[in-house]
């Protein structure tokens, strides 16, 4: 395993690319109990050389205080207990004041940004953390959110989806709106939280009526079906407007944008719904993907975002909840194939969790099989269940 404890300039809060990433690592192998406690010391003494940003403007579950705070879970020292309690508290405000203002939106009958719901920068994001914590009234308010962002919209005299966004001025996004297929941006997050916390016992007025609403537009837009089933990353109003896409070629199979992730976000969906039919079609489109050497030869790095990392922790899960057992037989080829990346182009530069080592680590940390239920730390990635 790579025992990169270096820290990480710039951003020490972010659990993307910071610090915060790296202490999750460290943290969790001093819960599993292969940890190095003065490689721990460090990485949180990083995370910590600046004051943790907690304003009521808020940030999302990779950023600031909800990131640190999403850390702390994971450490069982008393200091770290008295900081998650303060911390705690600004997660509950900053999850209130979104709130606050994703509710102002919606009656204003403007149209969402990403951000506002997704799972890295959105209520989503937040929405695990508080998941985590087993804190019921901010989730059920996030619940509650989600599910009216999956009521139907009109714009222009269109019907469209809760969830289009209209980009900012100066974005590469279409500036008359998109709809977005990823686990990191689009409307899986959602997906994948009201599942999951359906899964936990966690449940709202409407939130299995907004998980099927969910999977239908996911099944209204897939090409292929069984094993050659694939998605979209996004569409365009266009594309909308006629009910097809152009883009229907394979797509790289990351945890982000590609068919692992919007996999195992169907497959927690049909064991919310109780759905054995939409259970297996999530299963068959992701053992397809892990079949086909053209789809994985798309893959140009090793990282959890997008990458061999991300493919095998999505594979990962959704193989501990299959009952054909097809997936678990397709593992050991995968950690093969992540071998091979290695040795012919080694490990990502970086010492981070989504685009770098840290995350690596983590997926060779489950390969020894100590990590435990209260040890999942990829609830952050939505794959956990």
């Amino acid at each position: 395993m790579n025992s990169t404890t270096q820290a990480v300039p710039g951003r020490p809060q972010s659990l993307y690319s910071g610090a915060a990433g790296l202490t999750l690592l460290h943290a969790v192998r001093e819960r599993v109990g292969v940890g190095d406690t003065e490689a721990m010391r460090a990485c949180a003494e990083s995370m910590f050389r600046m004051p943790i940003m907690a304003g009521p403007e808020g940030f999302g579950l990779y950023e600031g205080a909800p990131a640190v705070a999403y850390v702390l879970t994971f450490t069982d020292t008393p200091s770290a207990g008295r900081l998650l309690s303060v911390l705690d508290g600004h997660v509950r405000r900053i999850t209130a004041s979104r709130l606050e203002g994703a509710r102002a939106r919606l009656e204003s009958g403007r149209t969402a940004k990403t951000a506002e719901f997704d799972l890295i920068s959105g209520l989503t994001g937040l929405g695990v953390y508080h998941l985590r914590q087993g804190n019921a009234a901010e989730l059920y308010g996030i619940l509650s959110y989600l599910v009216q962002l999956c009521e139907p919209i009109t714009i222009g005299g269109r019907r469209l989806p809760g969830w289009w966004s209209i980009g900012e001025a100066g974005t590469a996004w279409p500036a008359d709106g998109h709809g977005n297929f990823g686990l990191a941006h689009g409307i899986t997050g959602p997906l994948a939280l009201l599942s999951t916390s359906t899964l936990h016992g966690y449940t709202v007025a409407g939130q299995k009526r907004a998980i099927t609403r969910i999977g239908q537009w996911m099944d209204d837009w897939k090409s292929g079906n069984g094993y050659s089933a694939r998605w979209p990353e996004w569409i365009d109003l266009r594309e909308q407007r006629h009910g097809s896409t152009g883009r229907t070629g394979p797509k790289r199979p990351s945890w982000c944008y590609g068919t692992p992730g919007i996999a195992r976000a169907l497959q927690l969906a049909g064991r919310a719904l109780g759905d054995t039919v939409l259970r297996k079609q999530a299963e068959q489109a992701l053992a397809g993907c892990l079949l086909d050497p053209q789809q994985l030869s798309l893959l140009t790095d090793a990282s959890l975002c997008h990458g061999w990392s991300g493919l095998i922790q999505a594979a990962r899960r959704a193989a501990e909840d299959e009952q054909d057992g097809q997936l678990p037989v397709l593992l050991p080829r995968l950690r093969s194939g992540l071998t091979t990346y290695l040795k012919e182009h080694g490990p990502p530069a970086r010492p981070t969790l989504m685009e770098g080592t840290a995350g690596l680590d983590l997926i060779q940390l489950e390969d020894l099989k100590c990590t435990t239920q209260e040890t999942r730390w990829d609830l952050c990635l939505l794959l956990s269940g």
